[in-house]
């Protein structure tokens, strides 16, 4: 069967078909005036919490949001909006009401890895090397089927958290984008140039891919998994495509000593110095985990306005080390620091709130990431690094991506009015739960917790059942 068949028959198996277009309008927080409408009112929300123009937080209180199409074309005081001629009123003051955010930016998954859940716990492991060699012995049994639905499984978890634009990192590129497309988030896919199970992968291949990205539903980018699995040739090859198709490049950078070790065996040089001297010590890049790093390379990276995506529950799961966060600060390279969740394999849920949570514990022993920094990492900070400029802001001209949190949740409450950065506290120090609403470019994803367009219940059997496929085909080869 055809990858194109494969995928016919799991999104005919996994859309949704049952949710009538008034369901909703039973649940008292929505109003429908005209089914389909793109003309929106998210009314009178009693915080919402956001960035201005200089990305310095805000919390409005008792505010409205206006949407038309996929875009925000107001954000008013609730007392000075007429509600009449919207096709969709939601009431964000009812029952408790209800928080509003921005839709978060996770700057590193990896969505097919989600099969991989339970693989390697690593009860015993020594490290993050280990994960290394062991991962490409499962991946390598994933069929084109596996690779879809656990990028949809994953998808789908972390809209769940709040999540509305990834950069995705992996080895293929057609499953994701049709992830992407059937679950409608907002995702950059970065491919990988060069991979131990995807042996076909190639600068050239990357190329091919890029002429054909009009057809696309993501962004695509260009990654590898380390610098030290290329050649000279190879990443001359990605910087040029990287200025050709101006495009974004992503690797995991200084995650061990080991990594360092074999860079300089490659290029007999260091990380940083290999992206200097093939060009890529620059805004487009983004490192991942960057933890064992001299004082000097950090003050390069942040003066080149490298984006880093910092990843502390993997660091600590893998024993990778400690990301040196203050130094970056001190430097002045705050505003280009970002969270992401890594896969499965390296987190318990793949969440962002949770993150700026172990982000703050981890970093607390020298001084205190403020909720606000941490609110940044989750939203502009994120949107800079991925040149995503009109995302991750409640603001006039920004796309609608907005997380609804149930304020009455033991998430949120008890807090002060009269200070409500406790209440982004309590979000950030209890995971802030599940969204109760998710919007993605305008339109309901997720509705009274439940996704409109992918089944999960149905979802989760294949899921359950392609996991346990996977693990016979992985003992057929001696490795469990």
């Amino acid at each position: 069967m055809s990858y194109t068949d494969i995928f016919k028959q799991l999104q005919a198996e996994l859309t949704m078909t049952t949710n009538k277009p008034n369901d909703h309008n039973k649940h008292s927080r929505y109003q429908i005036n005209k089914c389909g409408g793109r003309r929106v009112l998210i009314h009178n929300a009693p915080f919402i919490f956001t960035c201005d123009d200089n990305a310095k937080m805000q919390i409005l209180k008792n505010h409205s949001i206006v949407i038309e199409a996929d875009k925000i074309i107001d954000v008013i005081e609730a007392t000075k909006i007429n509600s009449n001629n919207f096709d969709v009123i939601y009431d964000a003051g009812k029952r408790g009401g209800t928080v509003i955010t921005p839709g978060f930016i996770n700057t590193h998954a990896h969505s097919p890895m989600y099969l991989m859940r339970s693989v390697m716990m690593l009860d015993e492991g020594e490290g993050v090397d280990e994960t290394i060699a062991a991962m490409p012995l499962w991946e390598r049994q994933m069929t084109d089927q596996d690779v879809t639905v656990a990028a949809i499984g994953d998808i789908t978890e972390q809209q769940k958290y709040g999540i509305t634009s990834i950069l995705s990192h992996y080895g293929v590129m057609h499953p994701i984008d049709d992830a992407a497309r059937l679950t409608r988030q907002n995702i950059i896919n970065a491919v990988s140039a060069v991979s131990n199970t995807h042996p076909q992968n190639s600068p050239e291949w990357l190329e091919n891919l890029f002429k054909e990205q009009s057809k696309n539903y993501a962004k695509m980018a260009i990654a590898i998994h380390y610098l030290y699995k290329a050649t000279p040739l190879i990443m001359t090859k990605i910087k040029n495509l990287t200025e050709k198709y101006n495009t974004l490049f992503t690797f995991h950078m200084a995650e061990s000593p080991m990594v360092e070790e074999n860079c300089i065996r490659t290029f007999g040089l260091r990380e940083t110095e290999v992206l200097e001297k093939f060009g890529l010590l620059n805004n487009q890049t983004i490192a991942s985990h960057a933890i064992h790093l001299k004082n000097g390379e950090i003050n390069k990276l942040v003066a080149t306005k490298v984006g880093i995506s910092h990843l502390p529950t993997s660091n600590t799961i893998h024993k990778s080390g400690v990301f040196p966060f203050w130094k970056f600060w001190d430097a002045n390279g705050f505003a280009r620091l970002t969270l992401g969740t890594d896969s499965v394999v390296s987190k318990s849920r793949l969440d962002l709130l949770t993150e700026a949570y172990q982000t703050r514990i981890t970093h607390l022993y020298e001084r205190t990431v403020k909720f606000s920094s941490l609110f940044k990492m989750m939203t502009v900070n994120g949107a800079r690094v991925l040149h995503l400029t009109n995302r991750a802001r409640i603001a006039k001209g920004f796309q609608a991506d907005i997380n609804f949190w149930k304020l009455k949740d033991r998430g949120c409450i008890p807090f002060d009015e009269n200070n409500p950065i406790t209440l982004l506290g309590n979000i950030i120090t209890h995971g802030g739960r599940t969204v109760r609403d998710l919007m993605i470019n305008g339109q309901f994803i997720i509705k009274n917790r439940k996704h409109q367009f992918i089944d999960e219940s149905k979802m989760l059997e294949i899921l359950q059942k392609s996991h346990m496929d996977m693990r016979r085909r992985v003992s057929a080869k001696k490795y469990c």
